[in-house]
């Protein structure tokens, strides 16, 4: 019999190879068919590590296999990447168990004839745990030709090799290394308090009582991380006291800055993180409303801040790149544009297989039209805020020139004015734009940069 765990892991990855599911709602739908919590962490462990090493597995089955693996049964090759992740990393596993339960899916998934193929690979890759040969990762100081390093950061560090030469073109080989390294780990847990409801501190307090240890972040006001124990598993897990979010998208809001505003729109508000925290500060006692262009979206939305308190937002379903139905009329706009999301590859480790270079301008065209409408509905002497939690300039820097140009009406906020307001420093570039990087912060990549409407 096959382990319930394995099994749930392969339909998972199955999900995710196919494209009829990303790799987040694949662990939800089959992590919830598991009843024992220690198969349910078994799976999402085997499903999401075969997924953030896939490049390197596949370069290990191909040499095993002697063959190119387009030629092999997709089916077959998840199979083989779920079986070579546990035996590279969950020592704990014993080899056998793994090896005899991948020939056994071979079969329930129709691939008999692939059996002696699967356990011949697994089983001589098993033996040579020791000596697998990868590209080695050259030392730092080492004037090493640019393909080693493509090599050794694409196979070895299992990213996607356009978008590695693109950070050692842009950022030079050891800042590239520092990035690939820091996705490859694995996040720890961090929640934001909801304000309108308990302080940082006192939520601290109730979670260190049901037995959660926590520490302030080190950047966002109002956010910690969970040092042992999980919040979610406690009273408070649906209190609506606080929600789960990244320390970067934490930041985001602060470019709002502390000043109350009369209207605000948030445009591309789900799920709601950054709505709670411009509801609690600059829209505490102003309209706030929160818009989205998915219906399933919005009521996510609506769910999420009706837990949160947050009653009084207005929530509209809303396609800012086709037209907004406002006139000039929002003290403040906020942009969380939707973008490939490369920034994010450590929590999202599913991304980096998803998204190709060409996505980065297709990307960018929905995003300058996002911003031009939304530039439409500022009112004079109005802030607009534009982010994405995206690593590459063509998202970032080149889209936000749209409104820097002369005659656009917009300027920039400027950097002694964000820090006057409470953004930290240190992520804030020349400019003034909140630029998050692994190599510097130990952050995942977020970008966000803030306009002001001439009067």
């Amino acid at each position: 019999m096959i382990a319930r765990a394995r099994r749930a892991a392969y339909e998972a990855l199955r999900s995710v190879s196919t494209g009829t599911s990303d790799l987040a709602h694949a662990i939800v739908v089959n992590r919830d068919a598991l009843g024992d919590d220690r198969d349910r962490a078994l799976m999402m462990t085997i499903v999401t590590g075969a997924q953030r090493w896939q490049n390197r597995l596949d370069w290990l089955i191909a040499r095993a296999a002697r063959r190119d693996l387009r030629k092999l049964d997709a089916e077959v090759l998840d199979i083989l990447r779920l079986g070579l992740f546990q035996l590279l990393f969950l020592t704990r596993v014993p080899a056998a168990a793994v090896v005899d339960d991948s020939v056994k899916l071979a079969r329930v998934a129709g691939k008999a004839s692939a059996a002696g193929l699967v356990n011949g690979v697994l089983r001589s890759l098993s033996r040579s745990r020791s000596a697998l040969g990868l590209p080695a990762t050259p030392a730092l100081g080492d004037d090493a030709p640019r393909d080693q390093w493509l090599d050794a950061l694409s196979i070895t560090g299992s990213h996607p090799r356009w978008l590695v030469a693109r950070w050692i073109d842009r950022f030079g080989p050891a800042v590239a290394a520092s990035w690939v390294e820091f996705n490859n780990r694995e996040p720890g847990l961090t929640i934001r308090a909801n304000t309108i409801r308990v302080t940082r501190d006192a939520l601290a307090d109730r979670l260190a009582s049901e037995g959660v240890v926590t520490a302030p972040l080190r950047f966002a006001p109002d956010g910690l991380s969970i040092e042992s124990g999980n919040p979610l598993r406690t009273s408070l897990a649906d209190s609506g006291d606080f929600v789960v979010q990244d320390e970067s998208s934490q930041l985001v809001p602060l470019l709002a800055g502390p000043a109350s505003r009369a209207r605000t729109l948030d445009a591309c508000a789900s799920p709601g993180g950054k709505t709670l925290i411009l509801g609690a500060g600059p829209a505490a006692s102003g309209q706030l409303v929160a818009a989205d262009r998915r219906w399933r979206r919005v009521r996510l939305l609506r769910d999420r801040l009706a837990q949160c308190g947050l009653d009084r937002a207005r929530i509209v379903a809303l396609d800012l790149e086709r037209g907004a139905p406002f006139g000039d009329v929002f003290d403040l706009v906020l942009v969380d544009a939707p973008c490939t999301g490369l920034g994010t590859i450590r929590r999202d480790v599913d991304i980096r297989w998803r998204r190709v270079e060409a996505d980065l301008q297709r990307a960018a065209t929905a995003q300058r039209a996002l911003l031009r409408e939304a530039a439409r509905v500022v009112a004079p002497r109005g802030r607009l805020v534009y982010a994405t939690c995206s690593s590459e300039p063509e998202e970032n820097e080149q889209v936000a020139a749209l409104l820097a140009e002369a005659g656009s009406g917009f300027a920039p906020v400027g950097r002694a004015t964000l820090v006057a307001e409470g953004l930290p420093e240190a992520l804030l570039d020349g400019s003034g734009a909140l630029v998050t990087r692994p190599d510097l912060h130990g952050l995942e990549g977020f970008f966000a940069v803030a306009f002001e409407r001439s009067a």
